[in-house]
């Protein structure tokens, strides 16, 4: 394997990993606040918000895991190398 595609290959595992990490503890944070938010005006309907925020965490959870998927498949099986 070329060393120039090499460093550039760690170079991107390395941004898609912590990018996806930042990104999903932003998008926690805010929907965690929201959720709260919610929950303090309208407490009758915190079970209500509790499910759907749990629905959205999945999907925001779900996001950085296809970032790994593909880290990995750059990692280890490169289609550029």
């Amino acid at each position: 394997m070329d060393p120039v595609i090499a460093q550039y290959t760690l170079l991107a595992v390395a941004l898609l990993i912590g990018a996806g990490a930042l990104a999903t503890g932003i998008g926690f944070a805010i929907l965690g606040g929201k959720f709260l938010e919610s929950t303090a005006r309208q407490p009758e309907l915190g079970s209500q918000l509790q499910t759907k925020m749990f629905i959205v965490a999945g999907l925001l959870d779900a996001v950085p895991m296809i970032g790994v998927g593909i880290a990995m498949l750059l990692l280890f099986a490169n289609p550029f190398a």
